[in-house]
């Protein structure tokens, strides 16, 4: 097996260019790829979450926000890269660990991801109907027959081909940087210190610690886009060759750079206009930041932005997981025994995506959120884990070996596995 991937990475290292190209307009759509996977959904419910703890967990938090988030992928990406030519993240994992390993890592990997997919498909369906009924006061037609059509549309793009999911998540995320900014500096104005208040109030390092390992799995997953990742390193392999692994960490680099950088910057403009008593009354009531600010300000704007911004989060989060639980649900299908040609596979995977999820999104079940929780902790296990594992274990990783970043992502990904399943036992 390891001459196998030796030899593989002889030819490659012969097919490669001898120096790394400059940066390109893929680099730049791959970037902005990344970017839109992670950034979704779960960053219109992050300055409620993180901004709760009080300002000095929410200050550490934003100081470990790059590395925690930047390593732990870097790493899911050199596992993917280790691997022979064209090889996803379950034949990955079947490469090295073995067959019955590779067999369990892709069910786990699918049903951690695939609940993730039905919430959006359930969420964005909620979006467009609340959106045609308050904002444009249009009667929605039935649940059913939205969600249908609104699934259909984003499959559609999924069957022009991953490259087509890359470049329609990147022309997304514009939009939302747009928004995401516009409402940050909109609300400079009405800074009042909000979570300032807290800061001369120096929590016991007890209390520190212990909101900080409840927090470390909020915003480990609102930067979380795992699910992108081995096509993103199949396609860095296959362009780059032995230089993949440099030119990935440069667009990962960046892509955390970005992330960062814009939520958090949306992050304290949310928890410095709002204050700790309004962020947990916005929590109770289950909304997200934007809904919480058009009812706050009353603002007829934002009112109706706030669903139009939505959509967007989730309509590319949706694309970036529906690539990740595809890849999933084709390696259990052939590693049932069964070998369908390309195009047939293809078209099963989607049109049983299509089925479950415009089945869930009709049902509009509450048990999503439940399952998305249950799920972290095999995300967590998969992103920081598993690549931190096979540094020690995998010939063609010992390279990475002993570098204080890994020391680093283990920890991290201990303690979110241990917060997560903490808040599901409590």
């Amino acid at each position: 097996m390891n001459e196998q991937a030796n030899s593989v990475n002889e030819r490659y290292e012969a097919a490669a260019p001898a120096e790394l190209s400059s940066w390109s307009r893929q680099d730049t759509t791959w970037m902005l790829g990344l970017f839109g996977t992670a950034i979704g959904a779960g960053t219109l419910f992050l300055p409620i979450n993180a901004g709760l703890g009080g300002f000095w967990p929410l200050l550490i938090l934003a100081v470990l926000a790059f590395p925690m988030t930047f390593y732990a992928h870097r790493g899911l990406t050199r596992f993917v890269l280790s691997g022979r030519e064209g090889a996803d993240i379950t034949e990955v994992v079947e490469e090295h660990f073995g067959i019955k390993a590779g067999a369990l890592i892709t069910l786990l990997y699918f049903f951690a991801i695939f609940p993730i997919l039905l919430i959006y498909s359930v969420g964005l369906t909620n979006t467009v109907a609340s959106f045609l009924e308050h904002q444009l006061h249009i009667m929605p037609p039935p649940r059913a027959v939205l969600s249908f059509v609104l699934i259909l549309g984003l499959l559609a793009v999924v069957r022009c081909g991953e490259q087509a999911i890359v470049k329609a998540m990147s022309l997304m995320v514009y939009p939302f940087i747009v928004a995401l900014l516009f409402l940050a500096v909109y609300l400079i104005p009405h800074w009042n210190g909000g979570i300032l208040a807290t800061a001369s109030q120096v929590p016991a390092p007890s209390a520190l610690l212990h909101t900080l390992w409840l927090a470390i799995p909020v915003m480990v997953f609102s930067f979380n886009h795992s699910p992108i990742i081995s096509a993103f390193a199949v396609d860095q392999k296959r362009r780059y060759g032995v230089h993949a692994e440099q030119r990935s960490s440069q667009i990962l680099s960046r892509a955390h750079a970005l992330m960062v950088l814009m939520v958090l910057f949306f992050v304290f403009s949310c928890v410095l206009t709002l204050s700790p008593e309004q962020l947990a009354e916005a929590k109770a009531q289950n909304l997200s930041i934007l809904s919480y600010l058009a009812n706050h300000f009353s603002n007829p704007t934002i009112a109706f932005a706030a669903p139009l911004i939505a959509f967007v989060a989730i309509s590319k989060s949706f694309l970036g997981h529906y690539i990740g639980a595809s890849e999933g649900l084709k390696g259990l299908i052939i590693k049932s025994g069964k070998r369908p040609g390309a195009k047939a596979l293809d078209r099963i995977v989607a049109a049983a995506m299509l089925v479950v999820c415009w089945i869930v999104a009709t049902l509009n079940p509450s048990i999503l959120g439940m399952i998305e929780t249950v799920g972290g902790p095999v995300i967590a296990a998969i992103l920081f884990l598993m690549p931190m594992y096979a540094i020690r274990k995998v010939p063609a990783m010992a390279r990475y070996r002993g570098q204080a970043s890994n020391v680093f992502v283990t920890a991290v990904g201990l303690v979110a596995i241990s917060a997560l399943v903490y808040k599901l036992a409590v």
